[in-house]
């Protein structure tokens, strides 16, 4: 008999106790038989660590000696891990007893898979695609991340129309399955990202040399969302717009980056003044220091990147149109309603 893969779930924990009691529980029951649980601890000062302790001696507990976001935290707990295969879980998620082994039996299936993600729904609301993956990421011709289920404000209602395992563009962060191989190879997430974005960052560097990105219909769990910083948060706005700049000039070939960024500086200006009107200044403020620290940094992010000749820029699942155009001025707000040109 055929070993299954040896899976760890991690999920990355910081002041998250009140998660972790709720959906600890259903994690532990994964029907998977090959998998080890492991907690990484990025510096809390809650009681997570001592709960874990009390509750769940069968868990793996790495402590990190401070909080290095979602980026760093992950690469170091999974720096001391062999399994064959890494699922980032993030703590604000409930999980069904089979959740794992379809999306390891479609990694399988392929080697050019490299990561994946499960049918993500909205805990509060099962019904509905949740915002961070739903049913897996796309970007559209000027880097804006959308989800099929989920396109900005509009989600979704689950009626089966993406019951079909397919291939995608980015999987989320927040149920992130990924061959250990393929994590070794692209030396984990860019810890300059901190968290937001890593994880698209990640997917399209891998789909740069030549892997796959998979969603897969046949496994859902459903999360929580917004669980560490809230939407409208001016540090998770920063986060957002610095991110997407340094994303898109890490992985796109060097004449079109600059052609991009350029165009994206002027849009962002348009948030920026929407943010004004709307009385909210300091995510306005945020986008101006967001693009302060990316011209301070673009010669540190081209340094770390490696340019990309225009035959190995992968553009399966990037949408040649503009989401912001299609959503905002042509009302298309589901991703059926999209025209078929990824």
């Amino acid at each position: 008999m055929t070993k299954l893969p040896k899976v760890a779930v991690v999920i990355l924990n910081w002041n998250g106790l009140d998660f972790l009691r709720r959906f600890l529980p259903y994690v532990c029951a994964s029907t998977y038989s090959n998998l080890d649980i492991i907690v990484g601890d990025n510096a809390s000062n809650d009681d997570s660590v001592s709960f874990l302790r009390e509750n769940y001696p069968q868990i793996k507990i790495s402590i990190n000696d401070q909080n290095y976001g979602f980026a760093g935290g992950y690469n170091r707990v999974l720096s001391e891990l062999d399994h064959d295969y890494y699922v980032l879980l993030n703590s604000d998620v409930e999980v069904e007893p089979g959740w794992i082994e379809p999306v390891i039996q479609l990694m399988e299936k392929d080697i050019s898979i490299a990561a994946a993600q499960p049918k993500i729904l909205s805990q509060s609301n099962k019904k509905l695609f949740e915002y961070a993956g739903a049913a897996g990421g796309f970007l559209d011709i000027f880097g804006y991340p959308f989800c099929r289920g989920r396109i900005f404000d509009s989600v979704e209602v689950d009626s089966s129309q993406y019951d079909k395992s397919s291939e995608i563009f980015w999987a989320s962060g927040a149920a992130f399955f990924i061959k250990r191989s393929n994590w070794l190879e692209m030396n984990g997430l860019d810890e300059d990202f901190f968290a937001h974005m890593e994880e698209i960052d990640l997917c399209w560097r891998l789909k740069n040399n030549n892997y796959k990105i998979m969603y897969c219909a046949e496994s859902t769990v459903f999360h929580v969302g917004g669980g560490t910083l809230k939407a409208e948060n001016p540090f998770k706005t920063y986060l957002n717009f610095r991110n997407n700049l340094v994303l898109l000039q890490k992985n796109l070939p060097i004449a079109r980056a600059i052609a991009i960024i350029f165009l994206r500086f002027w849009l962002d200006l348009l948030s920026l003044f929407k943010y004004l009107l709307d009385g909210k200044p300091k995510n306005a403020w945020a986008i101006s220091k967001a693009h302060v620290f990316f011209i301070r940094n673009i010669a540190r992010n081209s340094a770390k990147s490696r340019l990309i000749p225009k035959h190995t820029f992968n553009k399966n699942g990037l949408y040649s149109g503009s989401i912001v155009w299609n959503y905002f001025v042509s009302n298309k707000k589901t991703f059926t309603s999209l025209k078929k040109t990824f």
